[in-house]
C-alpha cells in the first residue's frame, strides 16, 4: 500500500508550517521565555536568596514552556517520516488520532528530559551567571558525543519504525508507544546538542538554527555500524549544495 503523493505533500507542508510558525514565536520571545534573566544577587555567590530571586525572575513553568516550543520548532521536521509511517499503516479514520498520539508520546519524553535540562541550566546560571564556560564544556561534550558509537546506536534505533496494529485500542496504544520510544532515541541522540544553545548567554537563536540543521541532517543519514565516526553527518548540506549546482547548471544552459 502506498501513501498518495498529495497526502505526503500535505503532511510535509503542515508539519513544516507549524515548525516555521513556532520558530517565529521563539524569535519574538514573548515574555522572555527563551532567555534566563540575570539575577544580580547571584554576583555575590549562590545562596538561598539568590536562588529565590532567580526563580522569581525565571519561573520554572515559563522556562518549561519555552523548552516545549523549542522542541516543537527544532524536532517537528524530524517527525515527517514517522508520521508518514503511521498514515501508511492506519485506516483513514484513525490517521489523525494515531499521529496525534504519536506526537504526544514523543513530546512527553522531551518534556520530561526538559525538566532535568532546565534544572541544570538554572543551576549553572546560579553558580556561573552570564558565563560562557558551561556552554563551552557542554559544546565539547556534544562534539565527543556526536562522533561516539553510542550516539550512532541511538540514531540507528530512531530509524526503526515498528509494525502498528490497524484496529481498536491496540492501534492507538501502538501509536502512543511508538512516539515514546522514538522520543527516547531522539533524546539519547540529541541531548547535548539541545542543551548547548540554552547555556549560551548570547547568540542562542543562531546556535539553535545551527543545531536544528545538524539534527535534521543526521536524521537523514542511513544507519551505520556503531563506531567512532568523525563526521558531523551534514547530509542536508550536501543535498542543498548538489541542488544548487544543478539549478545553476540548468540556468546556465537557458
Amino acid at each position: 500500500m502506498k501513501l498518495s503523493h498529495t497526502i505526503q505533500l500535505t503532511n510535509t507542508l503542515v508539519i513544516s508550517g507549524i515548525s516555521v510558525l513556532v520558530w517565529v514565536l521563539l524569535l519574538i520571545n514573548p515574555g522572555g521565555i527563551m532567555t534566563i534573566e540575570h539575577c544580580h544577587v547571584s554576583d555575590a555567590g549562590a545562596s538561598a536568596k539568590s536562588l529565590k530571586m532567580l526563580l522569581d525572575m525565571n519561573p520554572f513553568s515559563s522556562q518549561l514552556l519555552g523548552w516545549g516550543l523549542m522542541v516543537v520548532a527544532m524536532m517537528l521536521p524530524k517527525l515527517i517520516m514517522p508520521i508518514e509511517h503511521i498514515y501508511l499503516h492506519s485506516f483513514k479514520r484513525l490517521r489523525l488520532v494515531s499521529a496525534s498520539l504519536f506526537v504526544l508520546g514523543y513530546m512527553t519524553v522531551w518534556m520530561v528530559a526538559g525538566v532535568f535540562m532546565i534544572t541544570v541550566i538554572l543551576g549553572l546560571h546560579l553558580y556561573l551567571p552570564n558565563s560562557f564556560l558551561p556552554a563551552i564544556v557542554v559544546g565539547g561534550l556534544a562534539v565527543v558525543w556526536q562522533f561516539s558509537p553510542v550516539k550512532q546506536i541511538f540514531l540507528n534505533r530512531g530509524h526503526h519504525h515498528p509494525s502498528l496494529a490497524a484496529f481498536g485500542k491496540k492501534a492507538l496504544q501502538d501509536a502512543l508507544l511508538f512516539g515514546v520510544t522514538h522520543g527516547v532515541w531522539c533524546v539519547g541522540a540529541g541531548w547535548a546538542l539541545m542543551l548547548f544553545p540554552m547555556l549560551l548567554p548570547q547568540g542562542h537563536n543562531a546556535a539553535m538554527l545551527v543545531v536544528t540543521f545538524i539534527m535534521i541532517s543526521e536524521h537523514m543519514e542511513h544507519p551505520r555500524m556503531p563506531q567512532w565516526y568523525f563526521s558531523f553527518r551534514l547530509k542536508l548540506l550536501r543535498i542543498l549544495i548538489a541542488q544548487t549546482k544543478i539549478r545553476l547548471n540548468l540556468s546556465g544552459h537557458e
